[in-house]
């Protein structure tokens, strides 16, 4: 509550308590999500080496990289439910080591068969992770610096790309060795990588506050305080039971805004190493790489500016329509502009559609309580199922209206309807959290 901490004394050690624990957990939550992101785009800079050593056609390729999706977003719910019983600790060890072995394994792919079933289970075993650490994070951080840590967290996708990019262009262009091909080495090395960091998270981790030994007795007091009267103050507000949850309509316009930011995301990503190529007239390797990574770095600006800059003036909900808005606008233009403007277009649609999502997430974590939380956050999470919409609506649109720029306007138009969903946020009480 707003007259909890009225002691200096108090409030100094809260402020140590959020210090302390962002130097100790968001590092390396960051580095886990720059390899989980990379693990499942990789497959964008494999798209030509697919087609030419194992016969993968455009269609398939498009179904092959969206049916991760399909499999990540249904098996999300019951994982977070397992993380909210059995703690982060073991879980997040186990799924990290499960997705390493499974993008591993695409390095043996013989065809669309194949290919589809890697995906599938790359999905199922990566499936718990991001709503996984939505939730952690509520376990240790309070609502009024929830966006600025969610925003630290999101720097780990512009990060996978900036260095992830041209890693995987590297590694594709590398000579083949012990039979193996650069594309099955880029799979097998940044699986591996996904491995030992997932064995480490089992020592590094700890499930809650109260059982982390680094955190003094009299800041872990001060955050308990403030974290029990948090969740107490949603669970006035918040659906009680996990069916009442499914069946909220707040949490049902989260789940379409959410589901439409993915699709604005995966839009780009899967098609942006293909891009850049057309734009400089270079084939996809560590040039295309780098170019590519150009977006990204703008991006890194924009997920570490954007959520404290909602957080300062309360205002999360006009951010976000503003940042969509901006998104839709560059993406509209993207497709007629040539490769400088191309690459500027590209950038900030970029920026806008990955600075955006730490914002929208104080929205349902403001909202949310006790299993509630745990269940909604990773409802919420299906929304990745836009990663299979996004190369697959992409490509019907293109064969519909005969144009390899249809796609693309279709999915800038998509930005700009969320933009408008966006608005339609109750702003005053999705901010509950954050205005004390």
């Amino acid at each position: 509550m707003p007259g909890t901490f009225t002691s200096s004394d108090a409030e100094d050690a809260l402020t140590r308590a959020v210090s302390r624990i962002r130097l100790r957990l968001v590092p390396f939550l960051m580095l886990m999500y720059v390899i989980s992101f990379l693990d499942r785009s990789n497959i964008g800079f494999a798209k030509e080496a697919l087609q030419t050593s194992v016969g993968i056609s455009p269609a398939s390729y498009a179904l092959a990289a969206g049916l991760f999706f399909i499999s990540y977003s249904f098996c999300g719910f019951p994982s977070n439910l397992i993380l909210h019983r059995v703690g982060a600790r073991i879980w997040m060890a186990c799924i990290m080591t499960a997705w390493g072995v499974a993008s591993m394994a695409t390095m043996f792919v013989k065809g669309d068969v194949s290919l589809y079933t890697v995906r599938l289970i790359l999905g199922v075993a990566e499936a718990g992770f991001f709503p996984g650490v939505i939730l952690y994070l509520t376990y240790w951080f309070p609502s009024r610096v929830r966006g600025e840590i969610m925003g630290l967290f999101y720097i780990g996708v512009p990060i996978a790309m900036i260095f992830g990019n041209p890693l995987s262009g590297f590694l594709l262009e590398m000579r083949t060795m012990a039979g193996l091909q650069g594309w099955q080495w880029m799979f097998f090395i940044e699986g591996l990588i996904a491995v030992v960091v997932g064995i480490g998270a089992f020592w590094y981790l700890d499930d809650r506050p109260g059982q982390a030994s680094w955190i003094p007795a009299d800041e872990g007091a001060a955050l308990a305080e403030l974290l029990s009267a948090e969740e107490a103050e949603r669970r006035s507000s918040s659906p009680g039971k996990l069916l009442a949850m499914i069946c909220d309509l707040r949490v049902l316009l989260f789940l379409a805004i959410y589901s439409l930011i993915q699709i604005s995301v995966y839009g780009v990503v899967f098609y942006l190493p293909t891009e850049v190529s057309a734009l400089i007239h270079k084939p996809a390797g560590i040039e295309v790489g780098f170019v590519s990574a150009i977006p990204w770095v703008m991006a890194l600006v924009a997920v570490f500016w954007l959520p404290r800059a909602a957080d300062r003036s309360r205002r999360h909900r006009n951010y976000a329509a503003l940042t969509m808005f901006i998104g839709g606008c560059a993406s509209f233009a993207f497709p007629t502009a040539g490769p400088i403007l191309g690459i500027v277009a590209l950038s900030i649609a970029v920026s806008a559609f990955v600075g955006v999502q730490p914002i929208f997430w104080t929205f349902p974590t403001g909202y949310l309580a006790d299993r509630a939380a745990a269940g909604g956050i990773a409802v919420i999470t299906m929304g990745n199922l836009g990663g299979f919409i996004a190369p697959n609506l992409k490509v019907w649109a293109d064969r519909f209206f005969q144009s390899d720029s249809a796609g693309l306007y279709l999915l800038a138009g998509l930005t700009l309807l969320n933009a408008v969903l966006i608005l339609m946020l109750n702003d005053r009480r999705d901010r509950l959290a954050l205005n004390q």
